[in-house]
């Protein structure tokens, strides 16, 4: 049988056609289409979710008051292949250290830490021991063990990459290590011990001096957050001198400037003219170029070195996860350092680990609905998706919680409004001209930047484990039989509500 082609329609051999083929119809009618579409547009929860505050002037000034802490708390170090060497500046953040500013010999001090290496489970410092040197964790993760109350063992905190422990040692002869320090993982360590503190600082007067500075220094008074304290008396009887006071402020208080995301959209009149019907091209073009501006605000609230959330958070606010995968405590330590916690972030890579944590746990979170989506909740406190949120290539990814809005001093997202050309707020569209080759420019812009009020409003859960799966508890019945899915025998519970 031959076969012939009419068209974009293969016919074979046979009876004449006797009606028109869908081939060629087509040609006279006009299909139903949708509008463009685009796979980058997500949920983006956080632009959703934060207040926003108007910003007049560009620039957002925090006011606190004053407080004595200085630093973030963390050490920076540079690898060379297997070694590992601590960068001299960055020992300014030892409290012993800070304000010492000569580089050759904090340079010189750096070449005196030496590298050690510790396996899992291993005893890095013993609790009751001569502390005599000062220990800059480079990389794992080390557990702060103390005894209980009744004598048993008990878990202080967890100490990640860029931590420092011992310090004392360095003003302190006769300092003591009030815990012990175990590796959890395998740990590469750096120690500068106080007698190569003390050769160095025979020989350098402008180190013995600041050393002495510093051992002499009284400590001034602040309070449990580091701030100046406010004198005050209470339960007194009779004429007792009331103590005189006010409430210092930070000199040079932190000045949030707005950033901005910018492109310049090109749509050619022909396209323009001749192609808008039934959908106008330049109208798609905008939106899509909208919604790709709105994605990358996101990401800059999340990621920027400068005011993003990551990069914002105070060292203090910063914790470990006690077995690497997120965990129902890990969240409760995380939502117990600040107050009305609103929210939740995290990847939807780390929200299914936190749900296989939970089900291993038997625990069953309650979920609450947020614009006709059911979002989970832990202790009441919604967990919403960002996928913003870095994945490391080892797996691991951080989970964000934060209070919000000004009134309970939280975290803010600021922007301007009332722009000339605005279409959206804090988000306006210029045109800019027809150039030579007929082709239409818009100047797309978005003003933006987040500011945290306090250092509690804001805190990470770093270093999360999203690949591994946790480890499998042995089975202890159903919950209805009186055992229990959790290793404290709690059953099947119910937690979070609306």
């Amino acid at each position: 049988m031959s076969v012939g082609s009419v068209g974009d329609e293969v016919l074979a051999e046979g009876p004449p056609r006797q009606s028109l083929g869908t081939a060629a119809a087509r040609n006279l009618a006009s299909t139903t289409k949708s509008a463009p579409q685009m796979r980058e547009i997500t949920s983006r929860w956080l632009l959703r979710t934060l207040p926003w505050v108007e910003v007049e002037g560009g620039v957002y000034r925090v006011n606190r008051r004053l407080t004595h802490s200085v630093g973030d708390g963390r050490v920076t170090f540079v690898q060379t292949g297997e070694r590992v060497a601590v960068i001299p500046a960055e020992l300014g953040e030892l409290p012993a250290l800070r304000g010492y500013e000569d580089a050759e010999v904090l340079g010189e001090l750096a070449a005196r830490c030496v590298q050690r290496r510790f396996a899992a489970g291993e005893v890095i410092a013993a609790a009751g021991a001569p502390a005599d040197r000062v220990l800059l964790l480079a990389h794992g993760r080390v557990e702060r063990v103390g005894e209980g109350p009744y004598g048993d063992e008990t878990v202080l905190g967890v100490l990640a990459d860029g931590s420092y422990f011992g310090d004392a040692a360095l003003l302190a002869g006769d300092a003591t290590w009030e815990w012990t320090a175990r590796a959890v993982t395998p740990c590469t360590v750096l120690e500068l011990t106080r007698a190569d503190v003390t050769a160095l600082a025979a020989r350098s007067g402008s180190l013995s001096a600041h050393l002495a500075g510093a051992a002499a220094r009284p400590e001034r008074p602040v309070n449990a957050y580091g701030e100046a304290a406010v004198a005050l008396s209470a339960g007194h009887v009779g004429e007792a001198v009331v103590p005189h006071t006010f409430v210092d402020y930070e000199p040079a208080p932190r000045e949030y400037e707005l950033s901005l995301a910018q492109t310049v959209l090109k749509v050619h009149t022909r396209v323009a003219d001749l192609y808008s019907h039934p959908m106008n091209q330049t109208e798609h073009q905008l939106r899509l170029t909208v919604e790709a501006l709105r994605e990358r605000q996101e990401h800059e609230l999340v990621n920027n070195k400068e005011f993003g959330l990551l990069a914002n958070c105070d060292h203090g606010q910063r914790i470990q996860p006690h077995d690497g995968v997120p965990g129902p405590d890990d969240l409760d330590e995380l939502l117990s350092r600040r107050r009305d916690s609103r929210l939740f972030l995290a990847h939807p890579r780390a929200i299914a680990a936190i749900g296989r944590e939970l089900d291993r746990r038997g625990l069953v979170p309650e979920t609450i609905d947020v614009a006709g989506t059911r979002i989970p909740t832990w202790r009441g406190v919604p967990i919403y998706p960002c996928d913003k949120i870095p994945v490391t290539a080892a797996g691991t990814s951080s989970i964000i919680c934060m209070r919000t809005g000004e009134s309970d001093q939280g975290v803010v997202g600021l922007h301007r409004t009332g722009l000339p050309d605005e279409v959206e707020p804090g988000l306006s569209v210029r045109f800019m001209g027809i150039d030579e080759q007929a082709i239409t420019s818009y100047l797309v812009t978005a003003y933006y930047s987040a500011a945290v009020l306090v250092p509690d409003a804001l805190g990470v859960l770093e270093n999360v484990e999203i690949g591994r799966r946790p480890r499998v508890q042995p089975d202890r019945g159903a919950p209805g039989a009186g055992g229990g899915a959790d290793e404290r025998g709690a059953g099947v519970l119910r937690l979070g509500g609306d």
